[in-house]
């Protein structure tokens, strides 16, 4: 009964993904296998937690990592951008790794940003990652944007706020299966009223929605909506588990 309330059976979003359909405070929106949330009836995607130049945060730390993370979390934003076509886009903070990031931004990734900020109506959206807005990348930051019955914001409220659409935690869903195995994966979190994003970022971890952060924000249970390869599922809390139970594979998509 508590699913039935707000998630509906997944839909075809387009002709490779299929997205699942969830009201949130009255908006009905597609959750997408990548990770970004749709809106069609105001024509605005959201992406959250991109964590932009991790690797090169990671190696100026003596920490080497292939320095192709920008590039294809870029590619996902800008792949989903040309099928939708959005008249907004919401990066829901932590779009950069720290407040340097974008100095060690390489030429062609700073090129496909602007390309990407100058074909819509942009928004950063500030995270504790990178309070400061971007400059001269395009697009505009604020802390938060109110667009009719939902609310962006990088951080969850302490106390429920409806509509409330939001980052930080990097969600992710450990799901038992067949024979005591069990995946674990992206998801987003939502109980109808609020939704946590996950992180798109390449190299993002995620915090299991088992941990008592997220009890705490859905004190009436949740649903997560495990991002596959080209599907999500809506899964019941009756079947997720936390990290330290028994189970065979782990996925890290």
């Amino acid at each position: 009964m508590f699913m039935s309330e707000f998630a509906s059976a997944p839909v075809q979003s387009d002709s490779v993904a299929t997205a699942l359909t969830v009201t949130v405070n009255g908006a009905s929106v597609d959750l997408l296998p990548e990770g970004a949330l749709w809106w069609a009836e105001a024509s605005l995607l959201v992406v959250s937690d991109l964590h932009l130049e991790k690797a090169s945060s990671y190696a100026a730390r003596g920490q080497m990592l292939p320095p192709y993370d920008t590039r294809a979390t870029l590619a996902v934003v800008e792949r989903l951008m040309r099928r939708f076509q959005p008249d907004t886009v919401i990066s829901l903070g932590d779009s950069f790794h720290d407040r340097k990031a974008q100095e060690r931004l390489d030429a062609d990734d700073i090129v496909t940003i602007r390309r990407l900020t100058a074909k819509t109506d942009w928004w950063w959206v500030e995270g504790n990652h990178d309070p400061l807005p971007p400059e001269g990348l395009g697009g505009r930051a604020t802390m938060r944007l109110d667009l009719d019955v939902l609310s962006f914001q990088h951080e969850p409220s302490a106390s429920p706020r409806k509509g409330e659409i939001c980052g930080h935690l990097h969600p992710c869903a450990k799901v038992t299966g067949k024979a005591g195995r069990s995946v674990r994966t992206r998801c987003f979190a939502t109980d109808g009223t609020r939704l946590v994003m996950p992180a798109m970022g390449a190299m993002t971890g995620g915090l299991n929605v088992c941990d008592e952060v997220f009890s705490g924000l859905f004190p009436d249970g949740l649903l997560a909506a495990a991002t596959g390869r080209d599907s999500v599922y809506a899964v019941s809390f009756a079947r997720l588990v936390p990290d330290g139970a028994r189970g065979g594979a782990r996925w890290r998509l």
